[in-house]
Formats: C-alpha cells, sequence, structure tokens
C-alpha cells in the first residue's frame, strides 16, 4: 500500500506475521526490529528489517533506539512481552520521554503493577512477592490461617505467577505445600496472590490521548485453553462499571497511548478486582478473533494508529467500530492440549467438524510420541476456531472440546 510520509514511521518490536501483513497493508511507513532468523525472510518478501537480539541487555543495547531514531522512527510498537521493556527505552529516546522507560517496567513487573494499583485506589487481593520455596509456603499458610482454616480443612489456593512471564506461562495455582517443590528456580522471582472467587475475564482497549477509543470484552470459557469475543451478553451487562475501572487504570498508570490488556475478576457481589495489565497485544489470537467479527477494522493496525504521535483524533473516530453492536457475530477459540500420555497421529473429533461453528484449525500431527507433562498452564499445541451467532452456544461448544480428544 502507498505509505503516507506526513503520517508517523512505526517500528514493530518482535517478529509476528500478522503484524507484518497488516503493517504492509496500512498507510504508515513501518522496520520490523526482529532477531537475525527473520532476516532470510524479511529480505526474500522485501520487509523492511533491522536485525537485533532482545535477549542481551548490554552497554550497546542504546544503539538500537539510536539507530531507529536515526532512520527518522517515530515510535516504537511492542508485540511480544518481552518487547515492552525494550520498547520503552527506545520510546524514551524517539518521544524525548524518559518516564516512558519506568513505565514500560511497571507494565512488566507484577509486583510493582499491584502496588501501583494499590495506590491508586484500585481493588487488588492479598499478594507478597517470593524469592524462594519457602517464601510460597509461608504465604500459603498465612493466607489459610487468615481465613481461619483448621487442620484438616482443604486450603484455599494461591496464585503464582513468575514476575516478566507473559500470560499463563509461569502461572500455577497452589494448594499443599508439596506443589511448591515442582516450581523452577527460573520461575523466581515471582508475585503470589490470594485466589478470588469470581469471573475472570479480559479487556483489550485502545487508548489515544488518555482517552479510551475502543473496548473490548474478552470472555474466558476456561483461563488458559479457550476465549471468545464479544463476551455474552451477562457479562457484556458490567460494560459500564468495567469502562470506569479502565478509565481509572489509565489514570493511575498514566498511560497516554497505546494498547492495554488488563485482566479483572467480577464477584458474585458485582465487585470487580483487578488481575493484571499487559502492555502488548493479548495471546490466543484475540486480535484476529476480533477481526473475524468486526468487518473491515484490523486489530494490529488500530494499534499501530494509536501508537502514533502523528494521528488525529479524525483518524481515530472514523476508524474504530462500535463495541458489541457493529460485531457480525462470536467468534472463540480453543486451546488444544493432548489428553492422553502417548499419542500418533491428529484425529479432529468428527463432532467438532460437524458442527456449524466450526471454521478451522491450526493443528498439525504430533512431532513426538510422548507427551510432556504440562507445566503449570502451559503451552497449548494450536488453536482450532469457532464462529456463530449464538453467544451461549458458542460458549457451551469451546468448553465441550476440553472433553474431547483432537490427539490420538
Amino acid at each position: 500500500m502507498q505509505k503516507d510520509s506526513n503520517k508517523g514511521f512505526i517500528a514493530l518490536l518482535g517478529w509476528a506475521p500478522n503484524a507484518v501483513e497488516a503493517a504492509e497493508k496500512f498507510d504508515r511507513r513501518y522496520v520490523v526490529v526482529a532477531p537475525d532468523w527473520a532476516q532470510e525472510y524479511c529480505e526474500n518478501h522485501k520487509i523492511p528489517y533491522v536485525p537485533w537480539n532482545f535477549e542481551r541487555l548490554n552497554d550497546r543495547s542504546m544503539e538500537i533506539a539510536q539507530t531507529l531514531k536515526d532512520m527518522g522512527v517515530d515510535v516504537a510498537i511492542p508485540l511480544f512481552e518481552e518487547t515492552v521493556e525494550w520498547a520503552g527505552a527506545i520510546n524514551s529516546v524517539l518521544l524525548d520521554n524518559p518516564r516512558l522507560l519506568g513505565h514500560s517496567m511497571l507494565m512488566r513487573d507484577k509486583s510493582l503493577m499491584k502496588r501501583r494499583a494499590q495506590l491508586g485506589g484500585i481493588r487488588v487481593g492479598i499478594f507478597e512477592e517470593a524469592h524462594d520455596r519457602e517464601d510460597v509456603i509461608r504465604f500459603l499458610k498465612r493466607v489459610n490461617q487468615t481465613l481461619l482454616k483448621l487442620d484438616g480443612d482443604p486450603n484455599d489456593p494461591i496464585h503464582f505467577k513468575a514476575f516478566d512471564k507473559a500470560g499463563c506461562l509461569g502461572h500455577r495455582v497452589i494448594r499443599t505445600p508439596d506443589e511448591v517443590d515442582g516450581i523452577p528456580d527460573d520461575e523466581f522471582p515471582a508475585l503470589m496472590e490470594s485466589h478470588l472467587d469470581g469471573w475472570e475475564f479480559a479487556v483489550e482497549a485502545w487508548v489515544h490521548n488518555g482517552k479510551i477509543c475502543f473496548l473490548n470484552i474478552s470472555e474466558y470459557v476456561t483461563l488458559g485453553y479457550s476465549v471468545h469475543v464479544p463476551a455474552t451478553p451477562e457479562l457484556e451487562k458490567y460494560r459500564p462499571q468495567i469502562t470506569e475501572q479502565i478509565n481509572k487504570l489509565i489514570k493511575t498508570f498514566d498511560i497516554e497511548f497505546g494498547m492495554i490488556h488488563p485482566e479483572y475478576f467480577v464477584t458474585s457481589d458485582g465487585e470487580m478486582y483487578f488481575g493484571e495489565v499487559a502492555y502488548r497485544p493479548p495471546g490466543f489470537k484475540v486480535f484476529e478473533l476480533l477481526e473475524r467479527v468486526y468487518p473491515g477494522f484490523n486489530a494490529y493496525q488500530a494499534t499501530f494508529m494509536v501508537f502514533d504521535p502523528k494521528t488525529t483524533e479524525q483518524e481515530i473516530k472514523d476508524y474504530f467500530p462500535k463495541e458489541v453492536e457493529d460485531a457480525t457475530g462470536y467468534a472463540g477459540c480453543f486451546g488444544v492440549y493432548p489428553r492422553r500420555r502417548v499419542v500418533s497421529q491428529l484425529e479432529i473429533p468428527e463432532e467438532t467438524e460437524d458442527h456449524p461453528y466450526f471454521e478451522s484449525h491450526e493443528l498439525t500431527a504430533p512431532m513426538e510420541e510422548i507427551v510432556t507433562k504440562r507445566t503449570a498452564f502451559g503451552t497449548h499445541w494450536g488453536l482450532v476456531y469457532f464462529v456463530g451467532e449464538d453467544p451461549h452456544k458458542l460458549h457451551e461448544l469451546l468448553k465441550r472440546q476440553e472433553e474431547l480428544d483432537y490427539y490420538v
């Protein structure tokens, strides 16, 4: 697509084919900043590219900011959790705003994040930091003492989240001291928090000049397994309170621009509790699900717009659809993880394939026969996509997938 030199020149941090495709079809100039292994592909497909190793922090780390500045880049956009701090460091140079580095670190450190939320009057559960396994056992005992549990009563669970890992990676539910032994050393330091009984959901909010341009509520059917957009009417009815919470979050975290992905709980009495917030696109292909139900809307392009300092209010107004009203239906996906210990082939369940809501899958044949034990919530083997017009039917269908074997 023809690029407009009056609009911002953006740098995409990390390799995401769908983001690159969106940038290719958009009117902004762009460059991809990704590891060496992306070079050949970028050269073959004439994709503007700068090599950078995000895993190495050293005295050359400022170099990438200077390189992008010399190229005339206006802003860097993080596509993955691991590039959020890099974006903050680079943008503090490009936008001449040193506070953006501290801001990005706040979005990465789950403990700092909770403290900042608490300072802003946002409800959070009980939380503490853990530096070793003893800290986890102490916290588990203390939480259950507070809940006046007696000997022999089953423990209330606690949640354990490695500080800087994305989403479900490094997220464990701990019920007994024995389960603490299974935590690997590299997941410390971590955040521990009390369990909140409630309806967990996520939000994707695009923010421009400190205001929400578009707010999607993603409904988890089962955390770590399935999600659908928009949410069911039962969850959508909380939209006014959710919007209020997101505005409070924007104010508390001084968010002027960008795309945020917070998670919340609604308890049975309608109270909202903050879980965490990410400053990058969500997992489970939620961007792609949104594109499926909002015709003409591209969530990556929307993200480029809210990051670009040269975007006008009118452009924002013209681009974003009306939440829920403009959706043509509901889209969801299920993350498949083998239910058997030994598998030999991929076999899509007949009832799934024959369902009118079934759309596609991105599963591949198993590479190995022995299935490794799923650590924490672990990583799924691929996603299965569904689209339909009845949110409850879709919700039930996604739940049903947990009982089916895709790998046999």
